[in-house]
């Protein structure tokens, strides 16, 4: 039988019954008035339930990008803006969202689908770093900008001190390389696997549509991707 329409105006409560916001608590320092925005916010759509993180995480986005720019703006009086966009570029990416995820232990808090668990999906880079911006969402509708600054500041500001003397990651200075050129994110492709399964071998490519592409062989995906993304900065930005 479908219980689904006796649900009704309940589901949002039923919804944040399902979720402890007690462990969430610590992570965003913040007294929920609807507490079911943060459900929502950790709601991966894998399960089946509406509304899941998307719209919280579009918003969130665009409330960490200002937050980040206002403070790299204070902070950094000097630099020319070509620099505090690579800054930005950096502080805002997928992976830096992700590991202040990783930092706050937030993967065991997300709501999956079976599958999306099994295959890993709390851990996943793409999806810790979309629950963080849709968190930052979720506190902006919830307490407005202050709330959502103060999430931000207290997670990314000893970042935002370090910088400047950070050395970049190949993949993260490639994908600020190909922003600060209106082009896309790079695309990695995995060509192939070689060799005996204790001494496996992963080629991949990467690729900037319009600008070039490089190849790299490594010991696994994430060293091939690493080394083709420096390939490419080598061959490409010198």
């Amino acid at each position: 039988m479908d219980h689904r329409g006796a649900l009704g105006s309940h589901r949002g409560r039923l919804l944040t019954h399902s979720v402890d916001l007690s462990a969430l608590a610590p992570i965003i320092d913040h007294e929920p008035s609807n507490p079911a925005l943060f459900v929502q916010a950790l709601t991966h759509g894998s399960t089946g339930q509406t509304p899941d993180y998307q719209r919280l995480e579009f918003l969130g986005d665009r409330v960490l990008g200002m937050v980040i720019a206002d403070l790299l703006y204070s902070r950094f009086p000097k630099a020319a803006e070509g620099q505090m966009s690579a800054f930005l570029n950096r502080l805002v990416s997928r992976e830096s969202c992700a590991e202040i995820a990783r930092a706050c232990t937030l993967g065991p808090l997300i709501r999956l689908g079976k599958q999306a668990r099994d295959d890993g999906g709390a851990g996943s880079t793409n999806i810790l770093g979309d629950v963080v911006e849709a968190l930052i969402g979720a506190l902006y509708l919830d307490g407005g900008m202050d709330s959502a600054r103060s999430f931000i500041e207290r997670h990314w500001g000893e970042r935002i001190d370090a910088i400047s003397d950070a050395p970049r990651h190949p993949k993260s200075e490639l994908q600020e390389w190909a922003a600060a050129r209106n082009r896309k994110t790079p695309v990695y492709t995995m060509l192939g696997k070689s060799g005996p399964d204790h001494d496996l071998r992963f080629t991949v490519r990467v690729e900037i549509k319009g600008l070039g592409m490089a190849e790299a062989t490594g010991t696994s995906k994430q060293e091939a991707e690493t080394l083709a993304a420096r390939q490419f900065l080598a061959e490409h930005t010198t």
